[in-house]
């Protein structure tokens, strides 16, 4: 995969690196770029040996993605369509069906949590099903909570036969 530009955890430290040189404390260039204090004393360090290339060369950490950038934007078109499309018998998503379409579109199996992770990433976030029935008539309900329900409703001091 080739990458355009630099990624954004790059350029902050870029960034930290050249307000470093101009002279800022390690506190304010923490503060400016958004990192924690001992994050800016570490490229601080790399800064000191290597210059700014130092930065720009930092290799990425953690376990390499199993998903890349075209795969994660199929993904979110796949989701933005209903689930029924994908053959699911409600127009609900969960996290088991939007792993069972990353499996079938990419061969790939995630746990829950990473699944949930991804959908985050997306810029997805939890939403709960309207619980009220579509042909809900608003009217009709405040009509008969202002008649009948008065009527239904215990008193205090009543005892249910």
């Amino acid at each position: 995969m080739v990458k355009r530009g630099a990624d954004e955890a790059t350029r902050k430290r870029l960034r930290a690196g050249r307000l470093l040189l101009r002279g800022k404390k390690p506190a304010e260039v923490a503060l400016e770029v958004g990192v924690a204090r001992q994050t800016v004393y570490t490229w601080k360090a790399l800064l000191d040996e290597g210059g700014i290339d130092a930065l720009r060369s930092v290799p990425s950490r953690g376990r390499p993605a199993r998903l890349d950038e075209s795969q994660l934007e199929g993904l979110r078109r796949a989701i933005l369509q209903k689930p029924t499309e994908h053959g699911f018998g409600t127009e609900l998503w969960t996290l088991k069906r939007v792993g069972m379409v990353i499996e079938r579109l990419y061969d790939v199996k995630f746990g829950q949590t990473q699944i949930w992770r991804i959908l985050g990433a997306l810029g997805f976030s939890v939403q709960k099903p309207e619980k009220r029935a579509i042909e809900r008539d608003e009217e009709a309900v405040r009509s008969w909570k202002r008649t009948a329900w008065p009527a239904l409703k215990k008193k205090p001091g009543e005892k249910a036969d």
